[in-house]
């Protein structure tokens, strides 16, 4: 027997394999409770839960996994092996690249709900969580973008942290987006210049240009010039002229004076015979350098007609860190413009964009002063503010205040200063800003980097208004305006309507003092709607007027019975019993035109008296479709009862409200009854049933009997009705003795098959061999499990069955102190075999151990009581 010590560290060693697949458990197992070391692995929620609430474990696992030797898919099949997802440790040994299969070893992937937790658990400070958040895609919050530690200068531990997870959403208007960066985070061809032109008159041609030159009048010609790496191109019969550095404006006057001597009529003015017109058919490449805070810093080759926004593309835009307002364009080492990306993307203003030459230097610094806007402007996001720009700037670039804000409650988050922090260190205050003496816009208060500014919504309370409730024609608010009236608030809204309840109108009155309402009441003088007491209303006034009808219980009638659609309906006074069958949709085809039933309240409930029941005649008028019934309406109907309160001739039955209809059923009214007879009969066939009365050997009758082939020991009669199924039928008793309980009263939806002759007995269940076997007179059931193959490990003998022919069902009977009764399977018969129930775990051996345990202790007692 293995010792308690020995069992521990064999359920450590399967911990560590089965949990982390040989890797993780190092980081893992010692913060698992010892008892469920002890007893089982944790559940996937629960390894995933030690992972999320322990940060300072995640190092030590990815040591784990770095120095186990194992590669992600070994990893991955240990944990499918131990019943963990095979993705559970994605974050921490690198995903599957979904294209060719392979492991990506890019950095653990970064999303909002993760900068969450890392923001909550303290791992990072705001300036970081604010530069990451900067990061994200906008508008793709729930998504996710690389974070390389080692770009962020970070290092490992922000890896980790940004492997955790978090449940806290961001709110979409927080304003953490870095105006700018979307501009940049997607793929696009927005700023590639068209490489085959056209480009403007400055544009100055290099090396790599393709120049198209066309001579047109007294000469036709076309010419495809490249400018060659000296900077000059070759005109046939002009020779070598250099255009290096020239702009086109400048290459056209070379042209009207190299061409001019090979072309005598060519010329500027109106009589020259001969013109040309030069094109840029191809663009040169320039070498230019992005450096600074940009993704991707280096040398790029973009088109001689790329300018600063091109090369910012190509670099993949500022980082975070990266500055949008003073963007410098150096050229042999000193500054020649500057680009202020705003202007850009606030203005269209691209005058600053500047077009690039080879050597050029686009320097990004890092951002300015940042300040955040949320609430309710129209784009909440972070801005990089310039000196000397205020509060109102900062609006403006944010589109303005949306129409919902409260520009008279703005309130800005500032740090301060350490020379401005009082004694207790408190370096956040909340200072609120007043609004513009002349506009409701933004006030010129000057902006300081790290602040926050919050643009409230106004209030959700609505003003100058009264409400008007219940029986009016347009119930809803009103305006209201200083020296309103009730009756005022009544025309506004329609008036009243006819059925209103004239006897009192409910104004609810807000109290100020302790807004606690104050009730007020009037009444109407007529229909009109004139109050006897007109009131003078205020603000936030609520008026109730009430209907008549709200005050009378519903009316209702109901039919039921012979009738298509019946139910309770609303009653109408004057409603009559027509009317109601017409609203029901028409009696049906079980109706009885004699007479139908009303149940009515009655006048005095003495003795308990609940209804008063009335017969009131019916008549073929009532069937909405003339039919064929109708013209033997007496056959349908029958004696009237004694007794019976009839209408006056010819008169309708006026109802009452509540009645209760009930529409008569002709007695004995049933459709007819289809059966279905197959297989070898003499007339196969869908026969209808003549009476109720039908039995199986009449329709045997009625179809001329069975044929020679017939089985008649095989009968299939299967019930439909309830569901019921195959019902065992034993025919040849009941073709000879009609009186036999088996002749069945047969129904409506019966089917009855009768095969031929069958010799096989089929072994179906828990044996080894389920198959057909032929059928040996006298053999039982016995005989033909072994037959096929005997029953299997899970069979349990004696529980089974056989099924024969004509449905009945035989089973093994086992009789005390005799041979069990073991059923005989006629031709055609089934053999089930029944499998052991799997919750039964009782052993036999343990059973009779515990018996002989029980008995040697009562031979004991015997023993030790015979002593003398």
């Amino acid at each position: 027997m293995l010792l308690p010590s020995t069992l521990l560290s064999l359920k450590r060693a399967v911990s560590r394999w089965a949990f982390v697949g040989c890797v993780a458990a190092a980081a893992l197992v010692p913060f698992v409770a010892p008892k469920l070391r002890a007893q089982q692995l944790p559940t996937p929620d629960q390894a995933r839960r030690l992972l999320e609430t322990r940060p300072d474990r995640v190092a030590l696992l990815r040591r784990e996994i770095t120095s186990s030797g194992l590669t992600p898919d070994q990893i991955r099949a240990r944990l499918r092996a131990a019943g963990y997802p095979e993705d559970f440790l994605n974050a921490y040994i690198g995903s599957r690249n979904p294209r060719d299969g392979r492991d990506s070893t890019a950095s653990p992937l970064a999303s909002e709900d993760v900068l969450d937790a890392v923001s909550a658990l303290g791992i990072l400070d705001s300036t970081d969580i604010l530069d990451m958040r900067g990061m994200l895609p906008p508008g793709k919050r729930s998504g996710s973008v690389p974070l390389s530690g080692a770009r962020r200068g970070r290092g490992g531990d922000m890896a980790d942290a940004l492997s955790l997870l978090a449940s806290r959403p961001i709110a979409p208007d927080s304003g953490f987006t870095i105006f700018g960066l979307r501009v940049f985070a997607s793929a696009t061809t927005q700023f590639d210049p068209n490489l085959a032109g056209p480009v403007d008159a400055n544009y100055r041609l290099g090396p790599g240009d393709r120049i198209v030159l066309i001579l047109t009048g007294d000469t036709e010609r076309a010419f495809t010039l490249d400018v060659t790496r000296e900077g000059f191109i070759v005109v046939p019969g002009a020779g070598e002229i250099p255009v290096a550095n020239l702009t086109l404006s400048q290459l056209e006057d070379q042209l009207y004076a190299r061409l001019g001597r090979v072309y005598s009529g060519l010329g500027r003015g109106a009589s020259a015979t001969t013109h040309f017109s030069v094109n840029v058919a191809r663009l040169h490449s320039n070498q230019v350098y992005v450096l600074g805070d940009v993704d991707q810093p280096g040398s790029y080759k973009i088109s001689s007609a790329g300018t600063v926004l091109t090369a910012l593309y190509a670099a993949g835009g500022p980082t975070p860190n990266g500055g949008m307002r003073r963007i410098e364009i150096r050229r042999g080492g000193r500054l020649v413009d500057t680009l202020d990306l705003y202007d850009y993307l606030l203005h269209a203003d691209g005058s600053h964009d500047a077009r690039l030459q080879s050597g050029d230097v686009v320097f990004v610094p890092v951002h300015g002063a940042r300040v955040r806007l949320y609430g309710e402007v129209v784009r909440p996001a972070t801005y990089e503010v310039r000196s000397g720009e205020s509060l109102v700037d900062v609006v403006r670039n944010a589109g303005g205040f949306t129409a919902e804000a409260a520009t008279r409650r703005v309130q800005v988050a500032r740090i301060l200063p350490p020379n401005q922090r009082d004694t207790t260190d408190r370096a956040r205050v909340i200072l609120d800003v007043a609004p513009s003496a002349r506009t409701a816009s933004a006030p010129a208060f000057p902006m300081e980097a790290g602040d926050i500014v919050h643009v409230f919504r106004v209030s959700e309370r609505v003003g100058r208004r009264v409400t008007v409730a219940g029986n009016v024609e347009a119930p809803g608010e009103v305006g209201f305006t200083t020296g309103m009236r009730l009756s005022d608030a009544i025309r506004m809204s329609g008036g009243i309507k006819p059925d209103a309840y004239l006897g009192q109108v409910l104004v609810s009155r807000l109290r100020g003092a302790d807004s606690a309402r104050v009730q007020l009441r009037s009444a109407f003088q007529d229909s009109t709607g004139r109050p006897t007491d007109d009131l003078m209303l205020r603000e936030d006034d609520e008026i109730r007027v009430f209907s008549v009808t709200e005050f009378r219980a519903q009316e209702v009638v109901s039919i039921t019975g012979a009738i298509r659609n019946g139910g309770q309906f609303p009653y109408h006074e004057g409603m009559t019993l027509r009317d109601l069958v017409l609203v029901a949709g028409g009696l049906d085809e079980r109706a009885s035109l004699q007479e139908a039933e009303i149940a009515r309240l009655p006048r005095s409930r003495d003795g308990g008296r609940l209804a008063l029941s009335e017969r009131v005649a019916l008549d073929s008028s009532y069937l909405l479709v003339p039919h064929a019934r109708t013209r033997n309406a007496t056959a349908a109907t029958g004696p009237s009862q004694a007794g019976t309160q009839r209408a006056a001739p010819g008169g309708e039955v006026v109802l009452e409200p509540f009645d209760n209809v009930l529409i008569l059923a002709q007695p004995d009214w049933e459709r007819p009854r289809r059966v279905v007879i197959t297989g070898e009969v003499r007339s196969p066939g869908t026969y209808t049933l003549l009476t109720k009365n039908d039995r199986l050997s009449d329709l045997i009758q009625r179809v001329g009997g069975v044929t020679a082939a017939a089985y008649t020991d095989g009968i299939v009669f299967f019930r439909g009705e309830g569901k019921l199924g195959r019902v065992g039928v034993d025919l040849p008793r009941v073709l000879k003795d009609a009186n036999y309980r088996d002749n069945l009263l047969l129904q409506d939806g019966d089917s009855i098959h009768l095969p031929t002759f069958s010799s096989v007995v089929e072994v179906q269940g828990a044996v080894n061999a389920p198959r057909g076997v032929a059928w040996v007179p006298g053999k039982n059931l016995d005989y033909y499990v072994r037959a096929a193959g005997g029953g299997n490990h899970s069979a349990d003998l004696g529980r089974s069955y056989v099924t024969q022919p004509d449905g009945s069902v035989e089973s093994v009977r086992t009789r005390p102190l005799f041979p069990d009764d073991i059923p005989v399977p006629r031709p055609g018969g089934v053999v089930h075999v029944t499998e052991r129930d799997q919750s039964d775990h009782s052993d036999p051996i343990a059973r009779l151990a515990i018996i002989a345990q029980i008995l040697g202790g009562l031979v004991a007692l015997v023993a030790v009581a015979r002593r003398p």
